[in-house]
């Protein structure tokens, strides 16, 4: 909320740590984590320095945190906190697989036998995540790199990219899957460009990862003309 007049801001407001220093923004006040939670959300061995941004009772210090949070971001050099719409929640439609999609997927199960394996994400409510497979902040073990993930997608012959949104979610957790991914084996991996869209204003972001992309060995396809094999 807004320092002095307590408003929400709007869609979209940037929101830098210098700015939660000043206190022209400042966290809300009713996010609860019980303290039987508090590990599993905020884990010390993997969000370092967990100490500081508590308070003497060992509830967290959300401006503390928020601040701590803040420079994290912004020193990993991909993001400042971005006040994003509600959108994708769990239970509502736009987190629900789209029909084309889900139909193929139970298509799959038919033939192979075998069940889809859903990965979540996002639901750790003390940092983002927009890529799939780690939280630009790791708080918590389901935050932290999804090792397990990683390397079920390198023993396939091909892994084929689509979904939502070229531009940040799908960008993100293609830049980490290639990161940890067999430099010789990159082209393994298919971005399929008319199955994926940038959110509007951000076009530039979503070129910018299919250029990087194609220069790591990505192979760029359209759906009709991807191979299988």
């Amino acid at each position: 909320v807004h320092g002095e007049t307590g408003e929400h801001p709007n869609p979209f407001t940037i929101i830098s740590a210098q700015d939660l220093k000043d206190q022209t923004w400042k966290p809300r006040t009713s996010l609860v984590i019980w303290p039987q939670e508090l590990n599993s959300v905020l884990d010390p061995s993997i969000f370092e320095g967990r100490d500081a941004v508590l308070k003497e009772d060992g509830s967290i210090d959300l401006e503390k945190y928020c601040i701590a949070y803040a420079e994290r971001l912004e020193a990993k050099g991909r993001f400042q906190i971005c006040v994003w719409p509600e959108h994708c929640l769990i239970g509502s439609p736009g987190h629900a697989m789209v029909d084309i999609i889900q139909s193929a997927c139970y298509e799959w199960t038919e033939l192979t036998g075998r069940s889809v394996e859903w990965c979540w994400k996002g639901q750790n409510l003390l940092t983002e995540m927009y890529s799939a497979l780690e939280a630009d902040v790791p708080t918590s073990s389901s935050t932290a790199l999804n090792t397990a993930l990683v390397q079920s997608l390198t023993q396939s012959t091909r892994v084929l990219v689509c979904g939502q949104a070229m531009s940040h979610c799908v960008n993100y957790t293609v830049r980490d899957l290639v990161k940890n991914w067999p430099a010789e084996q990159t082209s393994q991996v298919t971005i399929l460009t008319d199955c994926a869209s940038a959110v509007p204003g951000f076009e530039a972001a979503a070129e910018t990862f299919l250029k990087d992309m194609k220069e790591k060995g990505v192979v760029l396809s359209t759906a009709e003309n991807a191979s299988l094999s």
